[in-house]
């Protein structure tokens, strides 16, 4: 099994853990702020995934991390305790993406990234956030990008659907038309 199947099973135990102990997203709060603590401190993160350093001690040491920190929600201690036992540490960051994956999609939130010549203001953002909603039924979680190569217009991707309103792709589809003209 990959680490992102075994990473996605641990992250529905989680959530189903999240939602029965009613707050899921202090639970994807607790999970993003340890795997950024453990991110910004190479060191911690080298000995966390050390083979070579025994589960009993990785554990003493995230039981010791989870204690101090102490505003880490129960099930996110729990679990990240566990991993340490299991020695399975080094599925944090794909344990992150799938737990956020699943709460968006439990909270009925679609992620949509939004890409542009320039920086959008953010009331053109909000406009295209509500545009999308209406057209998926869903709540809309929007991150926008600038990609110079698109010259004008937007691109935006919501799942694997993608809206390509970019004048690139204009430019495109009017030399494809020439070409075949010809």
């Amino acid at each position: 099994m990959t680490n992102r199947a075994v990473a996605a099973r641990y992250a529905r135990a989680l959530l189903e853990v999240g939602i029965k102990e009613g707050d899921p997203q202090k639970v994807d709060d607790d999970l993003a702020a340890f795997a950024k603590l453990v991110g910004d401190h190479p060191t911690l993160r080298k000995m966390l995934i050390n083979p070579a350093l025994p589960a009993s001690r990785k554990r003493a040491v995230v039981a010791d991390i989870v204690t101090r920190v102490g505003s880490l929600s129960p099930p996110v201690g729990r679990l990240l305790i566990l991993l340490a036992e299991r020695d399975r540490l080094g599925l944090l960051p794909d344990l992150r993406d799938a737990y956020w994956e699943r709460l968006m999609a439990h909270q009925q939130i679609v992620r949509a990234r939004i890409m542009s010549a320039v920086p959008l203001a953010p009331d053109r953002v909000q406009r295209l956030e509500r545009s999308l909603a209406a057209a998926t039924g869903k709540r809309v979680a929007v991150t926008t990008e600038v990609n110079a190569d698109l010259m004008g217009g937007i691109v935006a991707q919501v799942g694997g659907t993608v809206f390509d309103a970019s004048v690139a792709r204009h430019l495109a589809r009017l030399k494809e038309q020439l070409m075949g003209r010809e």
